[in-house]
């Protein structure tokens, strides 16, 4: 009842504000087409761009700005797939109906645990937001089989952690965790380096879907 309290007193602009940005990366996740994918992420951009409750130097919030403009400009690129045949629906179903039920249980799972920690209403809310980014990003690369637009889910991931970090950071008292930006340098570096498997993976097997690994052959 804590965390939903920690919630309920934000006015409606606020909530739009905070509970927009694991709206949008879902949103990502189950509508199709690059050009949606793209869309998200520049709106996350905007939204991280406002977001005071990374609790980070101007320099870092930056840095997160910068990193989802590059994952619009990455995920909506075409790439070298050309006009390949997309997956069955009864494969997007079939992922779906596992990924889902997987993913949400996961969130829930970590809004539970959140709740017992006895927060403050501030960082209640930036812990439990940080849980819902990084549900969101699970569920999109569940649920997403495009390499590309995987871009999307690992650096959700990364956001959901540099929340989660910042709301542990406040509660440090010894100051030992992880300095500010920790996870926007590991996903950086993710993204940067799936972006170059990607684009190898476009060029030579000539698709960046998941699903067509087992049609590569020696």
């Amino acid at each position: 009842m804590h965390l939903l309290e920690a919630w309920t007193t934000l006015t409606p602009l606020e909530l739009v504000r905070l509970l927009g940005l694991p709206i949008a990366i879902f949103l990502a996740a189950i509508l199709p087409g690059r050009r949606t994918t793209a869309a998200v992420a520049v709106a996350v951009a905007i939204g991280v761009a406002g977001l005071d409750e990374l609790g980070a130097p101007s320099f870092v919030r930056a840095g997160w700005v910068t990193l989802w403009l590059v994952v619009a400009w990455q995920s909506g690129s075409r790439g070298h797939d050309g006009d390949r045949a997309r997956p069955t629906a009864r494969g997007a179903f079939e992922a779906g109906a596992v990924a889902l039920p997987l993913g949400l249980g996961l969130v829930l799972l970590l809004l539970a645990a959140l709740s017992r920690q006895g927060l403050a209403n501030a960082d209640a809310r930036r812990a439990s937001l940080g849980a819902l980014i990084l549900g969101a990003g699970l569920l999109h690369l569940m649920l997403r089989r495009h390499a590309r637009r995987a871009l999307v889910a690992f650096a959700a991931l990364g956001l959901g952690l540099e929340l989660l970090a910042a709301s542990a950071r406040a509660a440090d008292v010894l100051h030992e965790g992880p300095p500010s930006g920790a996870a926007l340098a590991g996903a950086l570096a993710l993204v940067a380096l799936t972006s170059r498997i990607v684009d190898a993976r476009e060029r030579f097997a000539g698709s960046p879907l998941v699903s067509d690994a087992h049609e590569l052959h020696d």
